[in-house]
């Protein structure tokens, strides 16, 4: 080793949630880490979400395993690092008919699958949460098992928590430009580590390029936007959709009357699937509505926010919720790495050099769990 070289046991390339994660489990078990994150702080993905932790839009087997499990270590980092944290469950509210049947189906098939559901009368939502559209309710389904975060608080006080424990720290500004098995770069400097994750989110460019293009992954450009605080006090009650998200979430695949549904969307609103819409409400600890969401699939993407999708968005939210004060703060888009055949990517492309990436639009419902699962294997 060269005299100028420095040292770490666990390197973490990418200061996002799956990075934050690995970095912190990687802490818990008393190894060494050193987290490198390009920018002066966390700017992709990882903050430009609705802070949920899903359960409840994830298929039985692996993918709920992994999401009740990081559910737990969420409750466990919140109250480590500080970050606010609300476990206020979800609503998945029914208008039409097909959408009332696929709510019944899904309860009568989830007891023996670790859902925590259970179906709602029209009096009992609109008597519990407040905002619901009472035109044309047909009854809800409620799920225990969501939580909220602020996703632009967490990867703060993930990292605050990190520099404060020996043998541990993250270094802002700090883009690695070169990696071998073993060995890399950044800033002028070499690093030695015992093993590396490299947590790129969608930049398929810079680190190991020709893995990405031998890969399935596709990335994926969403739009959200945030209301003003609500004043008051005044809380949703629930993280809330409606019937779109029926026909997005793995979970509700096996629904005989899923077909239909999809099939009266398709003829009433294809714009919904032109843009891979569905709409979902959550409320972080400030009290502003975090609202969106489209999917646009593609290699690279445009930076320009289209108003016609949020426009399909505010349309279609006001079919089920209207809050007190809708004035929009914020428009954003992201760009997240999905892995159309799984939960995740992980690629060891050299002994100990691994690739985590791939999560999809379920980064902060897998995030714990996943870098458990990975560093529990060292």
């Amino acid at each position: 080793m060269p005299a100028h070289s420095k040292h770490t046991e666990i390197a973490i390339i990418g200061g996002g949630i799956v990075g934050l994660t690995l970095a912190y489990m990687a802490a818990r078990k008393g190894l060494g880490v050193t987290v490198f994150e390009r920018n002066s702080q966390a700017v992709g993905a990882s903050i430009r979400n609705f802070g949920m932790i899903w359960p409840i839009g994830q298929a039985a087997g692996k993918g709920l395993r992994r999401a009740l499990r990081s559910r737990e270590l969420w409750r466990e980092a919140s109250d480590t690092c500080g970050f606010w944290r609300i476990e206020n469950g979800s609503l998945h509210l029914a208008y039409h008919e097909d959408e009332w049947h696929i709510l019944q189906e899904f309860q009568e098939g989830a007891s023996d699958k670790r859902f925590q559901v259970s179906l709602c009368s029209p009096d009992e939502v609109l008597q519990t949460y407040q905002g619901i559209n009472p035109r044309g309710l047909k009854g809800a389904l409620r799920s225990e098992t969501e939580m909220i975060v602020d996703p632009r608080e967490v990867p703060q006080k993930l990292a605050s928590w990190l520099q404060h424990q020996a043998n541990c720290q993250v270094l802002f500004d700090h883009p690695v430009q070169h990696m071998e098995d073993g060995r890399l770069a950044t800033n002028g400097e070499e690093w030695m580590f015992d093993q590396a994750f490299i947590c790129c989110g969608s930049d398929f460019e810079t680190l190991y390029p020709q893995v990405f293009l031998g890969s399935a992954l596709i990335k994926s450009k969403l739009q959200m936007l945030r209301t003003f605080p609500q004043a008051g006090g005044w809380r949703v009650g629930a993280s809330l959709c409606a019937g779109l998200t029926l026909a997005h979430y793995a979970s509700f695949t096996d629904c005989p009357s899923l077909p239909a549904l999809k099939a009266r969307i398709q003829e009433e609103s294809p714009q919904f699937f032109d843009w891979g819409i569905h709409v979902m409400v959550s409320q972080n600890g400030k009290g502003e509505l975090v609202l969106g969401d489209s999917h646009e699939y593609a290699k690279s993407f445009d930076p320009f926010i289209r108003e016609e999708v949020n426009t399909y968005i505010m349309d279609y939210l006001r079919t089920f919720f209207q809050g007190p004060d809708m004035r929009i703060m914020e428009r954003w888009y992201g760009v997240y790495a999905k892995n159309p055949h799984g939960i995740d990517f992980i690629k060891y492309v050299s002994p100990k050099n691994t690739l985590v990436t791939g999560v999809g639009g379920a980064g902060m419902t897998h995030s714990f769990g996943l870098a458990e699962e990975l560093i529990q294997k060292l």
